[in-house]
Order: C-alpha cells, then structure tokens, then sequence
C-alpha cells in the first residue's frame, strides 16, 4: 500500500476521501493503485468482479491528479474510484455483459450516460461489477445464476451478497471500491446494501438517465449509488442526476444534493402498520430498536396503506415488460445458454402474461401513486425493514422462500410507484449478519429521506462496522 494510505483507508466516506485529496494527503493515483490491488485480489473471493479496468482507471487517475494540482477540481468525486455493474456500457473495448454467459463478449462503442456523467465528476472507473444475469429477467431461482458465480457475501462467504446487483453489494462492503453503481426494478439496490451492511439509494423513476443500461423493464429500472454512507449517496447521486437527451423518461427536474437544506427536526415519520409481520427475528428486532433511536429525532406514527394488489401489479408489469424486452434473444434460443435453468424456460412463461392483466396493472399503479403520494405527503419518510430477512445461503433454493409470508409490500409500492428510498445498516443477526432499515419519500423527495437516514446514522455506529476477515494482501 502506498506512504500516503493506510489499511483503513479503504473504508473512508467519499466526503473524507475527497478532503483527503483535495488537501494532498493521497493523491487520486495512490487511490486509483490501491483499490485496482484490492479488485483484482479480493474480487475473485466474492465473485464481485468482472473486469478490472486498470487501464482507462490509471488513465483518468492520473488526468485528475494533473487538474487538481493546477488548482481545477471538478468536486468531491474528482479521483475518487468506483465500480459500474456490468448492465452499463462502457466503450474503448472494455465488456459489457450483462452478467451472462452468452454476452460475455459483448462491447459497446460508447459509454453510458452515468458513466460519462461520473468521468466528468472526476471519478475514476476501476471495474465492471458482477451481477445476477440479465439482472434477473428471466426469472432466476438461484444466487449462482451468473457465470461469475454467485455474489458472496464479505460478512459471511456462505451467504449471498443478493440480487441483481450482487457484485456492488459485495464490493463496497469490502472496500474494493469507495462506491458503486447498481441498478433496480425491484430490490435490487436496497436488497444487496441490507445484505452488506451498505447504504443504496434508490432515486425517483427518471431522476437519473438509463441511456446506456441494459433494459429489463422500461417502466420500473432505475440506477442508483451503493456506498458506505447515506451522505456518500446524496454526493452521488448529484453527480449522475438531470436530463439526457438520449433518455426521454430521464427528468428535467434539476437536483441539487450538497447544498440543500436540512428538514427540520423533529422528522415525521410513518410506520406501515404490520411492518414487521412475517419478517426474521433479526430484522425485527433491529428495527424495533431503530425505531426507539428514531424516536429522539421524530415523531413516528403507524400508518395504513389502502388495499390493492401492489405485489401482483408491480409482477406483472415486470414480467411483461421484461418478456417484450428479451423476445428477439428468446426466440434465438440463445437463452439455452444462461446458468440458472429456470432462466432457459423463463421467458417463455412470461411471454403468457395477458395484454389485459398488463393493462389492468398499469392503470392500477396509476391509483397507486396517486392513494401513495397522499399518505406520503403527511410524513417526510415511511420507514420499513429494508428486506424480510438477513442474507441467505448461496446453496438456498430460492423456491423454499415461497409461501412463507415474507412478502415486499413497500418494494412493491415504492418500484411501482419510482418512489425514492434508501437502505442504511441497522444491526447484525447473532450469526453476525447485517440488517438495514430503509425510508422512502415521495417522488423527487430525495433529500427527505437522505436527511432522515443521515441523521439516524449519525446517532448509530453500524455503518462503521466492516467485514473483520476480508483478507488484505496488499503491500
């Protein structure tokens, strides 16, 4: 490791990080050399990665080193590392696969609009992160459904980092990058960052483009930052945030993170009634207990969401959206080709959702939004378990989970819905693994329930924690 990092280092907020630059104590290319050690050492132990990009992340460490010494800073990602899941396109030959074998070789001529909008933050690309195979589309069944293997959990290695955005999970939970880019149609950021004990935001349906990104499920995908912090969020999603030409679903609406003001205290916050029904022992009394930390800075009441299919609606357009998106690569056959055999036969069985139920789903997430927005409107957060229960064993048959009760009623709202929400680490089962707690707002409220979970983390030290036995063999 470099004089001017220590081990530690790896687990420094962006916000540290930057200051750290900025003032000259690390340079952008000892951090650009630390944690490409870190990708290619540690990667293969969680499965994480799938390409270490060395070469264009030296490059831009270097341009960064070159602008910061002649006094231009391009702010507080400028030189700081990260991790794109392998559903962006990134050009100059590096792949983009989509975390599926029969893509593997696949590359595209240009960058996503994220990627592109984070090398003009200053950020530098260090790797294309491992995922779940065409982001679950096909209906997966198993965490080793990808031809990296399955996502490891840096807390316990028998466990699974989650889905789809496995490798962002596993990689900021390791400090192998300082942050990630994932993406979700349902869980897939909040669901990795619970399992990893890491903060993801998931932002408002278009708040950020998907110009570039692999598309499941036109209506529902929304990419977003994993990072160690809720304020490393905000920071992130500042710099990738804002219209794009080339996504029309991508919002004019302008955001600003660092300068918004904080909401006054004491917060309002709503619990759904029934939270925690269903729901591990771990996750529950966790966020019982976070509640009780919630309750110095809030006042927090239960509350009652109308009735409505939520799971079923957001289902179904999922399904159908996803079947029309893969139709040709079904067709092909190609399909014969992926990891998990359920994924050969998904898309056909998606391919039988009706036109009607289809339809029907969508004019039902219409009321949805509508009936949501007007509980919102009385809190500045809901808050819920992030997820039903702490990470399961990668050698779990995914088909056990059925039918015992766990279901994601705020998921579903909140995805169908492209609601903001945020999971933040909110304790540790007896085995020693992670839970998190998220709080989602209405729509274009990001900085609502970036503010609640900041202020929450600042009264815990769970964030803090990291994986006591990730093997460093860094010099």
């Amino acid at each position: 490791m470099s004089k001017g990092l220590s081990e530690s280092a790896v687990f420094v907020p962006i916000r540290r990080l930057s200051e750290m630059v900025r003032d000259r104590q690390v340079s952008p290319v000892e951090l650009a050399e630390t944690f490409l050690g870190r990708l290619e050492s540690l990667g293969p132990v969680y499965n994480a990665v799938v390409t270490v990009t060395g070469e264009r992340a030296m490059e831009q460490a270097r341009r960064a080193e070159r602008e910061i010494a002649a006094g231009r800073n391009r702010g507080p990602l400028h030189g700081i590392p990260y991790g794109a899941k392998d559903l962006l396109a990134t050009s100059g030959g590096i792949p983009t696969t989509w975390g599926a074998e029969p893509f593997r070789q696949q590359r595209f001529d240009h960058d996503a609009t994220v990627v592109r909008k984070l090398e003009e933050a200053g950020a530098v690309l260090a790797a294309k992160l491992a995922m779940v195979e065409l982001a679950g589309g096909m209906g997966y069944l198993s965490p080793d459904a990808s031809f990296t293997g399955p996502g490891l959990n840096p807390w316990d290695t028998a466990t699974w980092s989650g889905g789809s955005s496995s490798g962002a999970g596993s990689a900021v939970a390791a400090g192998l990058v300082p942050f990630a880019i994932g993406s979700e149609t349902w869980g897939s950021i909040l669901g990795p960052a619970a399992n990893c004990g890491v903060a993801g935001l998931r932002p408002t349906y278009g708040r950020v483009s998907r110009h570039g990104a692999m598309a499941l499920s036109w209506t529902l995908d929304k990419l977003g930052p994993l990072c160690l912090t809720a304020d490393d969020c905000g920071l992130v999603l500042e710099a990738i945030a804002g219209p794009d030409p080339n996504d029309p679903t991508a919002s004019s609406r302008p955001y600003r993170y660092g300068g918004a003001p904080e909401l006054a205290r004491p917060f309002k916050l709503g619990v759904l009634n029934g939270a925690v029904e269903g729901v591990g022992e771990a996750v529950r009394d966790n966020f019982n207990l976070a509640l009780k930390v919630l309750d110095e800075i809030a006042t927090i009441e239960e509350v009652e969401l109308p009735e409505y299919p939520y799971e079923a609606v957001t289902r179904t357009i999922a399904n159908a959206e996803s079947a029309s998106a893969f139709e040709d690569y079904a067709l092909s056959g190609e399909a014969a080709g992926l990891r998990d055999s359920w994924d050969r036969y998904g898309p056909y069985a998606k391919e039988a959702v009706l036109a009607t139920d289809y339809l029907k789903a969508l004019r039902l997430r219409g009321v949805i939004a509508r009936e949501t927005d007007r509980v919102l409107a009385s809190f500045d957060a809901l808050v819920a378990p992030a997820k039903p229960d702490v990470a399961s064993r990668v050698d779990r048959d995914r088909r056990k989970d059925s039918g015992t009760g766990r279901g994601d009623i705020i998921g579903a709202v909140g995805n169908a819905a492209g609601l903001p929400a945020i999971s933040v680490p909110s304790g540790f089962s007896d085995e020693g693994l992670p839970t998190g707690i998220q709080f989602m707002g209405r729509a274009y409220r990001e900085n609502s329930v970036l503010a609640v979970a900041r202020s929450y983390q600042s009264m815990t030290d769970w964030h803090e924690q990291h994986p006591a036995d990730v093997p460093v063999t860094i010099d």
